[in-house]
């Protein structure tokens, strides 16, 4: 694999978190799940708990969604009022990650734009396949728009946000919203290398079929957990760069060069632009998909928060 076009930053730190893998045994695709989520998590557990501003005030709570508990991540950079409030979702291929792996991603956000940040810990697939954690999702962004004052947030000022897999919940999100609560206004979209498209030929998908983290090999498995009935993969909640995007709020993408996802990430931009959604659009050269976790490692990680936090202002003004 050649790295002549990776940041030296980005090679620095790729290197660090696969010295850190080495500690865990392999990660293995396929059921059972949970020895190969204790090694794919565990080496970026200690960096994720480690990092990230610290906030006014962080918690864990716990929501009655569809018939389970489940967690969410509560970080205020204040208390001393009501805040506009970012829902994020992690990425990990549906099946990956965590509120605890993003911690420092969403303490980071709630800095920049002075924000409260809630991350649902949506269930994970194969186990729970489509449509659960979008419904999971959108269930959560309902009870913030109702009920959010009794978080201290301000529940008429949201804004959607996520990364790869959390990128699609995202927006996906916002369509399903969209169809079953037309009055709750969302501020914005904030879509970090979202997977918007369930093909895997794209110019991009085979440049960097492999050796540049995320896999063409990786992403067809994260699809058939997901989404493992083919019909499924079709649909446009599932897959959203299929689906009708007019009346969507207005979108920030961030996108990695070197990134299977890059192609659809660039097709996203132009339907949203062609169905006349107000985008924001930043390619950062050099890295790779997942390099918002290197936030204090790698200074084009920063500059997106920088920027998202500029964006998140504005939008939740």
């Amino acid at each position: 694999m050649s790295q002549d076009r990776w940041d030296p930053e980005m090679r620095a730190f790729t290197a660090m978190m696969e010295e850190r893998g080495r500690a865990f045994p392999p990660v293995v695709l396929g059921m059972p799940m949970d020895a190969a989520r204790a090694s794919n998590d565990g080496p970026g557990l200690a960096l994720a708990e480690a990092g990230g501003p610290p906030m006014a005030e962080s918690r864990t709570d716990w929501l009655s969604i569809r018939g389970r508990r489940l967690a969410c991540r509560v970080h205020r950079p204040s208390t001393d009022t009501p805040l506009p409030v970012m829902v994020y979702i992690h990425g990990g291929g549906w099946v990956w990650g965590s509120i605890d792996t993003h911690d420092h991603i969403m303490r980071a956000y709630a800095a920049a734009a002075g924000c409260a940040v809630v991350g649902p810990d949506y269930a994970l697939s194969p186990e729970a396949p489509f449509p659960q954690a979008l419904e999971e999702c959108a269930a959560v962004v309902r009870w913030v728009a109702q009920h959010g004052a009794q978080w201290g947030l301000d529940g008429t000022r949201i804004v959607v946000g996520g990364d790869s897999a959390g990128g699609n919940l995202a927006m996906a999100t916002a369509l399903l919203l969209r169809e079953t609560d037309p009055s709750l206004t969302l501020r914005g979209l904030l879509l970090n290398y979202g997977v918007f498209d369930s093909r895997t030929d794209t110019p991009s998908y085979l440049e960097f079929a492999t050796g540049h983290t995320l896999t063409r090999e990786k992403m067809d498995f994260y699809w058939r957990a997901y989404a493992p009935r083919e019909a499924d993969r079709l649909h446009p909640l599932a897959a959203p760069l299929r689906a009708d995007l007019t009346g969507l709020p207005p979108c920030l993408l961030h996108v990695a060069e070197l990134d299977v996802l890059s192609g659809e990430n660039a097709a996203m931009e132009a339907r949203l632009r062609a169905a006349g959604v107000a985008v924001e659009a930043t390619t950062f050269p050099g890295v790779l998909h997942g390099f918002l976790r290197s936030i204090g490692h790698v200074k084009q990680a920063d500059r997106a928060v920088a920027e998202a936090g500029t964006w998140l202002s504005r939008r939740l003004a």
